[in-house]
């Protein structure tokens, strides 16, 4: 679906903001892409689906080079940027103009997603709250029914009983043959809807694993006092949360929240049991 190989970027050559940078993904999966603010996780959504161009390496989707746009691809290829702007029509006069764009859209769905998030089919866009703008973006967005979502930052604007709901839908429009991709900062967001993390830090990919691997090989925690063999620790009004390898084989809940504050807290027990103890998913740490 997307592979990515040796991809050099940056907006200056002096300062890359990714040096051969490798990532394979398959249809499928949830994928949720982590990283500080300015780790480079737009560019990269950006570098996907063709508004953003590497200096080196090569970024294919579908089997072509994103850069290209070629219009079979872009039919096939949904974005949502963190910023959506509509237009001064009606939902419905936008579904109408634009639809056609996404040979596979769903107007059924549509229907349904914005039932869901309650957002009127015949309001005027610009009329609606930014929360509201935003909801039906996502809807028209899973009703475009393409192989390929991308979505940067989707639950920004969004109220809480909002976020239950954009996952409820999103889960349910996952199949076999889509791939979706969701940047986020908001890690707990994310938890309990994607199925493989993705860590960007550092100019790289520090982890592409799958969540049911990771439950497997490690243990989440908060203890009195850490044993002094945990991979990292850190200290909470609850007392110290742990990592630790997982001993009893008992797969438990991932702390995304607190695998990535370890990850990019250069844990080095952590990364050194991780790159022994590598998932199936690429590349190594």
């Amino acid at each position: 679906m997307v592979r990515i190989r040796n991809l050099h970027f940056g907006y200056s050559r002096k300062r890359p903001l990714f040096q051969n940078l490798d990532l394979t993904l398959e249809r499928g999966h949830i994928y949720g892409l982590l990283g500080k603010n300015g780790a480079g996780k737009s560019t990269l959504l950006k570098n996907i689906v063709g508004l953003a161009f590497p200096q080196a390496g090569t970024c294919e989707v579908l089997g072509q080079p994103a850069a290209k746009r070629l219009p079979a691809v872009l039919a096939d290829l949904f974005f949502l940027p963190e910023e959506v702007h509509v237009p001064t029509v009606t939902a419905a006069k936008f579904v109408a103009h634009t639809a056609g764009f996404y040979p596979k859209f769903d107007h059924d769905a549509l229907a349904h997603y914005l039932s869901e998030f309650e957002v009127p089919a015949e309001a005027v866009l610009t009329s609606l709250s930014y929360g509201q703008q935003k909801k039906f973006m996502i809807a028209f967005a899973l009703a475009a029914n393409t192989s390929l979502l991308v979505m940067d930052e989707p639950t920004n604007g969004l109220d809480i009983p909002s976020k239950a709901q954009f996952r409820k839908l999103l889960a349910s429009s996952l199949t076999d043959e889509r791939c979706l991709i969701i940047s986020t900062h908001q890690v707990r967001d994310l938890e309990s809807l994607i199925d493989t993390v993705l860590v960007v830090h550092d100019r790289r990919i520090v982890l592409n694993a799958d969540l049911g691997e990771l439950a497997e090989r490690l243990t989440f925690a908060t203890v009195a006092e850490p044993d002094g063999l945990d991979l990292y620790t850190e200290e909470s009004l609850r007392g110290a949360q742990v990592i630790r390898p997982n001993r009893n084989g008992v797969p438990g809940r991932v702390d995304l929240e607190l695998l990535f504050n370890a990850l990019v807290g250069q844990a080095p027990a952590l990364t050194q049991y991780l790159a022994n103890n590598q998932p199936t998913h690429e590349p190594a740490l």
